[in-house]
Formats: structure tokens, sequence, C-alpha cells
């Protein structure tokens, strides 16, 4: 026998352990190894990996392609391989590319060749592909939950400030009075639409790949409805091809991320306004903010900072996904190994920007006081007063004009609408009558607008209170 020739037709590197080294001639290269390995990463489905394996095991014990005892060793094995994983005794090898491998050696060496078995009917193009799905469809109903308890924390705080008033802002100037409430169920409304978007994503994520296999199926009778049922998903994937290949429902995911991120950012951007002694509507918890090395006086607002700054990464995630997607031909290709990090940072980056959120939410100290001063500064019921003059019969564009006259003459003379007395007022229009003042106060302006989606202290404890009750 040549020296170059494998010992019973076996690959020389037979002993490097991958599950595929006998096709080839030559070990890979360390570098590549590091380059094309997934397990440092992907060694986090691992608990979803064996329970799709047991499941698997468990139907191919079922119609008679492995025995019993086959599936009874299977399924000791997987219990204590996953206690090792949980008990950090488990050795990862980046020679075995990926958590899969990396399970399935270690099966073999506690039950021989029952675990060798295991592999039949499927490819590990179906398996990873199952794997992401049973692990983002936990993260899903995490973050819906948590989504939940953010919802219910704001609708609290918006409870206890039905009547308190600050000013509405567009363009940063000041527009109308609105109550905090009011403000905070807009948030409420926000997240209740995110959490829409996940339970939606999740049907389209509850479907089972497994079956599929590299990528036409198998000749094994295998039964999918078993797995698919065993491991609690709505139904299987329809097409082998589409199993192995398709990522919507992780770009899907990730554009709902993406969202949650962008309310949380613009729910951060006001936080950092209002925290900021030039506005000093609120005040944070002191567990959420941070110190200056250098200005004992600092206290910085840097959860709400630090999220706004998160967001473009999962935006990034968004994009780089469908980027990765937009050219593959059918069917699995090693580009799809790259869809796990940007996945699992976004799933890790809500998971924990709303735990966060949920409690500093609970911790917002509002100041009263300083949100109303900032509502008298602006003439903030010029609407008000230009809606009354059209109550009174007068055309809207004229008593649009009308009020801004007087809006310039408080200027000048450096008071609000409602400082001016009735004769100064009557003098922009004979119409204006006594009954004037009760549509120029803060709390006659919230008050009238009483109606589904408006700013009044009742609505806004009728939307609070229908927030808490869809959040038990």
């Amino acid at each position: 026998m040549s020296k170059n020739t494998p010992p019973s037709g076996q690959s020389q590197f037979a002993n490097k352990a991958q599950a595929w080294s006998a096709r080839f001639s030559e070990p890979v290269s360390d570098l590549v190894k590091r380059y094309t390995a997934s397990v440092d990463f992907d060694r986090r489905l691992a608990a979803v990996d064996i329970q799709g394996s047991l499941a698997h095991a468990d139907m191919l014990a079922a119609i008679g392609i492995i025995s019993q005892q086959d599936n009874a060793d299977i399924q000791r094995g997987m219990a204590q391989i996953l206690q090792e994983i949980q008990q950090n005794a488990f050795e990862w090898s980046l020679d075995l590319e990926d958590v899969h491998l990396n399970i399935e050696k270690r099966l073999v060496e506690l039950i021989g060749d029952a675990g060798k078995r295991l592999h039949t009917g499927r490819s590990r193009n179906d398996q990873v592909a199952t794997d992401i799905r049973l692990w983002l469809r936990a993260e899903i109903d995490t973050s819906i939950d948590l989504l939940r308890q953010l919802r219910r924390n704001l609708a609290e705080l918006a409870l206890q400030h039905a009547g308190t008033i600050l000013p509405g802002f567009t363009h940063l100037q000041v527009a109308q009075p609105v109550t905090f409430g009011h403000h905070l169920l807009a948030y409420a409304e926000m997240f209740d639409r995110d959490a829409q978007r996940l339970a939606d994503c999740r049907k389209r994520v509850n479907r089972l790949p497994l079956g599929a296999a590299a990528l036409a199926g198998t000749s094994y009778p295998i039964d999918r409805e078993r797995v698919a049922q065993a491991l609690g998903f709505d139904g299987v994937c329809r097409n082998s091809l589409d199993a192995v290949s398709d990522r919507d429902f992780a770009i899907e995911f990730c554009a709902a991320a993406a969202l949650i991120m962008t309310h949380i950012s613009r729910f951060s951007e006001e936080l950092v306004l209002w925290m900021s002694p030039r506005v000093g509507f609120i005040d944070l918890a002191d567990r959420f903010c941070t110190g200056s090395s250098i200005m004992p006086q600092k206290k910085n607002p840097d959860v709400p900072e630090l999220a706004r700054g998160k967001t473009g990464r999962v935006n990034g995630h968004l994009v780089a996904l469908l980027t990765l997607m937009k050219g593959q031909p059918l069917a699995y290709n090693k580009d799809n190994q790259e869809d796990k990090e940007g996945l699992f940072d976004s799933a890790d980056t809500i998971r924990d920007t709303l735990t966060i959120f949920v409690d500093m939410v609970g911790g917002i100290r509002v100041k009263p006081d300083a949100m109303r001063a900032a509502a008298l500064q602006g003439f903030a019921t010029a609407t008000d007063l230009a809606d009354y003059l059209v109550k009174k019969g007068v055309p809207f564009r004229d008593a649009h004009e009308t009020v801004a006259h007087a809006v310039r003459s408080c200027e000048e003379q450096g008071c609000d609408l409602a400082d001016l007395p009735l004769e100064q007022l009557q003098a922009f229009h004979a119409s204006i009558e006594p009954d004037v003042f009760d549509v120029l106060t803060l709390e006659g302006s919230v008050a009238a607008r009483n109606h589904i989606g408006g700013t009044a202290p009742e609505r806004v404890k009728i939307e609070a209170q229908r927030v808490l009750d869809e959040t038990r």
C-alpha cells in the first residue's frame, strides 16, 4: 500500500472529525476553519437544536427507521449533553464547525452508533432553519410580553397625570397644550403596534422546515406533521427548496425590531430633552444615569442616550440581512451563515432595551409646575381663540388672521393671550365676549378636546384604563 493511500478507503485526515471529510484529499486550513466556523455564535442554539433532534428521533422511531432502543439512547445522551452545556462543562470544538456537529460528536461518544443514526432523513440545512425558528419564536414571545409590560407602565403613569398639562410641540415650537398622560399614551399606541407586528411575524416563523433535508426532501417515509406537532409548530413549510433557503421570517423580525427601536429612540430623545435643566419636565431615577469624571454636578441620562444609539445597529442588521439575501439563488448557500449574528444581536438588543425601559418608566419623576410654565410661554391657546371665533360665525381664515394680530400684540407687551383684558381682545374682533376666557386657559383648552383620541383629562383616563385592561 502506498504511503499516500488512506487505509480501508478512508480519508487520510478522517480523524479531523468533519462529517464530510472523506470526500477531500487535504484538510481545511486553520484560517479557513476560523473563517467558516459558526460555533462561536451558533452554540446559543444548543438547547433548541437538542429539542428539535429529540422530536426528530421520536418520529424516526415511531415509523420504524430507528429502533426504540436507539431512541431511548438518544434521549438519554441528549439529556446528558444538555446538562453539560448548562453547567458549562461541554467542550466546544472549532474543528466541528457548528453547534450541530459538536452535539452530534458528543452524542456518538456517549451512545455509539445510535448517535450516528440520528441524522437519518435530515440535513444541517433544514436542521439549522428549524433551530433558528424555535429560538426566534421564544424571543418573540419574550419581546411581546415586555412590550405589554411597558405599555402597562406607561398607562399607569398616564393615569396619574391625566390632567398634568405640558406644551405639545410641532417643529419643536409650542403648538397647543396637551396632557402628559395623553403624550405618554401616544407611545403606548406605538408599542401596541409593535406587539401586533411581532405576533403577526410569529405566524410565519412558526412553520417547520425539518424534513426538507438538504433541499429536495428525503426518500424516507417521514412524518413531518408529527414533528411539527411535537415542537409546537402551526404547520410545515410546503416546499423543500424554500424551507431551507427562506430567511423572510428573520428579515421580518429584524424589520419589526427596527421599528421597536425607532419608537424607543423617539421616546429616548424626549426623555433626554425633558431631563435637561433648560426644560426640566422630568427626572430619571439615579440607577439609569451616570455622572461625569470631571464635572461633579452632572447627571447624564445615559440609558436613553445609549438606546437612541443602539437603534442604529438594529437598523443596520435589517439592511445587512436584506442585502445578504438579495442575490442568492435557490437553495441553501453558505451566505446564510451570516444571518445569525445580526439576528441574535437584534433580539438581544430589543430584549435588553425593553427590560430596562419597563423599569425606567416606572421610575420617572414628573415636574408638573415646569410643564405648566412651559405651556404658558408660547401662546399655546391661540388655536382655541381661533376656534372660538369660528363658533361665533367668523370664517376660519379671518379668525386665523385676527388671532395672529392678537399674538403679535402679546409679544410686544410680553404677556399671554389670557392676560389681555376683555376690552383689548374685543378690539381685535367684536364677536369676542366674556366667555372667551373659558377657552384661553390651559385647562379649558385640553378639556374641550373630549373625543376619542383627544387630550381631555377624562378621555385620557378612559384610554389609560383601556390599556391597563388590555395588558392585565
